[in-house]
């Protein structure tokens, strides 16, 4: 199906999800190539599913992985050698 040009609000949150890839990483990185490209949205995807809060979901995560409880020590995960981070609680 043909889009009509200058349309970008036809799907909102492809379109979200493209301007968030392209500002939180491609803005930071240069892909040297199609597998390189791969990866970085690949790991990208997995750090806004599962690790990133969502404010239009009462700033919580769309897929959680463990519950957070008030106890227990930070910890810092990173994806992309940096470039994105995270944090979760250790089990108490």
């Amino acid at each position: 199906m043909r889009l009509p040009p200058r349309s970008p609000n036809l799907n909102a949150y492809a379109e979200r999800f493209v301007l968030s890839v392209k500002r939180e990483c491609l803005s930071r990185v240069i892909p040297l190539g199609r597998r390189h490209l791969s990866k970085l949205v690949t790991e990208y995807a997995k750090h806004y599913h599962h690790e990133r809060p969502h404010q239009g979901v009462g700033n919580r995560l769309l897929l959680p992985e463990a519950a957070a409880n008030g106890a227990g020590a930070m910890q810092c995960h990173q994806r992309l050698g940096g470039l994105l981070s995270y944090y979760t609680r250790e089990a108490a």
